[in-house]
């Protein structure tokens, strides 16, 4: 087995036991983006001299018996999150050359561990996206058919997990950004409550729904890298101030006792592929096997979701993206002397259309007689949303449903549909609505061959319970061990 195909737990037992050193697994997963990635593209940035000095440097901690899961381990974050030594760009024009003065919390979680931040990965422009095709910057593809979209709009991430071009990522999720890339690169994603993660350094799309989580090749990876990451921030006025559980240690035990709720509402849902809906079945009846127990359960306002998060996010992205003018930072349109068409040339040439479209979209629903009757019709439906997950967790631990509507489509098959983009969040968005955990973990695969996810959620601050229920599953079957054919 090459290196850079260890899992995260994997990596750390033979480094612990010095059968390998970081410096060596670090060159195997820069050797492996010097090969894979000019094909699938999905770094925006790889600094090798810096991932070396990294590995030689958990070397010396390990060496000096300063070990954590981490420890040694090559990483890739989103490029949204702020590293200090590293361009975030956000896969924005706007943000093109823009280097933070400091680093995220979570960035320095990372580093505190002893991990090997090897590079920063592409994403839909701000995060505007469920394919990575809005990325101003460059096109990622999926490493199981590189002419099918990996996802968004952490799809660099994803497949860069997928691909082996690293052990482990940070992605962001505001609708279902860390999930549904995992479930079209056949990888683990998971979201965390609201509150669990720091968002100080994360580049804000949309406030009340962002959250940062990890992509990583199985549920063991998921837990260890959230026990990194997880915990208050004072920095973060979003951070709930709540014990951090050992993530890892609750992957033990079975199902016997826990409840799975089945929501009537996604049953026969309109557009949802024959090959999905068969792979959730399936995977439903081999939770049944495992010993757990099935319910239904009603989630009545699903109807309502995709609108009400159509008008929320873009709102707070209209206001979270106003500070892009060409005057603090980023790219300024130097050509325009007065101060008005500066503004708008700037935003007019630095903004991709999708990120455009969204900033109007928000800009209209929070303006002067319209707030009322759209975004805050949305924060009330919202409101009824994180209600009916209450009221269902109160006959279930753990909801089980697709995490995306396909498989993977083709790259530019939707770019000129946006609402059928926008669908394609449909089984994931409710959750951030709510703001409650939620996983992806692979399933089964299409007749086509790419791989479909299984989507599980849980009740607020319940990821012990969703990392439980993914493990186990995981573990009785062998999707998470099948690997993309390059």
């Amino acid at each position: 087995m090459n290196l850079y195909e260890l899992t995260i737990h994997e990596a750390h037992r033979r480094l612990k036991a010095k059968e390998i050193s970081s410096a060596e697994l670090t060159r195997s997963v820069l050797d492996r983006i010097a090969v894979v990635d000019p094909k699938v593209g999905a770094y925006l940035t790889v600094d090798e001299t810096l991932s070396m000095t990294q590995a030689r440097a958990a070397d010396q901690a390990i060496a000096a018996g300063n070990m954590s899961p981490l420890t040694g381990i090559p990483v890739a974050v989103k490029d949204l999150i702020c590293t200090r030594d590293m361009k975030t760009t956000c896969a924005s024009k706007i943000l093109a050359d823009f280097v933070p003065p400091y680093d995220a919390t979570v960035v320095q979680k990372l580093r505190g561990a002893g991990a090997v931040i090897v590079g920063k990965t592409n994403m839909d422009e701000f995060a505007m996206g469920s394919s990575t095709e809005n990325s101003g910057l460059q096109v990622t593809r999926n490493p199981w058919d590189l002419a099918c979209i990996p996802g968004g709009s952490s799809g660099g991430s994803a497949a860069a997990v997928a691909a082996g071009m690293c052990l482990g990522a940070l992605g962001s999720d505001t609708g279902g950004s860390i999930r549904q890339p995992a479930s079209h690169c056949g990888v683990a994603g998971l979201k965390p409550t609201y509150g669990r993660v720091s968002r100080f350094g994360l580049v804000a799309f949309a406030s009340s729904l962002d959250q940062i989580g990890p992509l990583t090749k199985d549920v063991t990876d998921a837990a260890l890298m959230l026990d990194a990451i997880a915990g208050h921030d004072p920095a973060d006025s979003t951070s709930v101030p709540r014990e951090v559980p050992d993530y890892a240690a609750a992957l033990v035990g079975g199902l016997e006792g826990m409840r799975f709720g089945i929501p009537e509402e996604y049953q026969g849902k309109e557009g949802l592929d024959p090959d999905v809906a068969g792979a959730v079945q399936t995977a439903v009846a081999r939770i049944e096997d495992l010993g757990g127990r099935c319910v239904s359960v009603s989630l009545p306002h699903t109807q309502y979701a995709v609108a009400a998060y159509y008008v929320i996010a873009p709102s707070e992205a209209s206001s979270n993206l106003a500070r892009y003018d060409g005057v603090k930072y980023g790219f300024r349109d130097k050509n325009e002397p007065s101060l008005i068409p500066m503004y708008s040339r700037t935003r007019s040439a630095g903004f991709g259309p999708e990120v455009q479209r969204r900033i109007i979209i928000g800009t209209y629903c929070l303006s002067a007689g319209y707030y009322d009757a759209y975004y805050g019709k949305a924060s009330q439906v919202r409101t009824l949303i994180m209600e009916d997950f209450r009221k269902a967790f109160e006959q279930c631990d753990v909801i089980l449903s697709p995490v995306a509507p396909t498989p993977a489509f083709k790259i530019g098959a939707n770019v000129d549909d946006p609402l059928t983009m926008y669908l394609s969040d449909i089984f994931t968005l409710s959750a951030n609505l709510a703001g409650i955990p939620g996983m992806s973990v692979p399933c089964g695969f299409s007749s086509g061959g790419l791989p479909i996810g299984l989507q599980l959620m849980a009740s607020h601050f319940n990821e012990p319970a969703l990392l439980k229920a993914a493990y186990n599953f995981e573990q009785a079957t062998d999707f998470h061990q099948q690997r993309p054919p390059f």
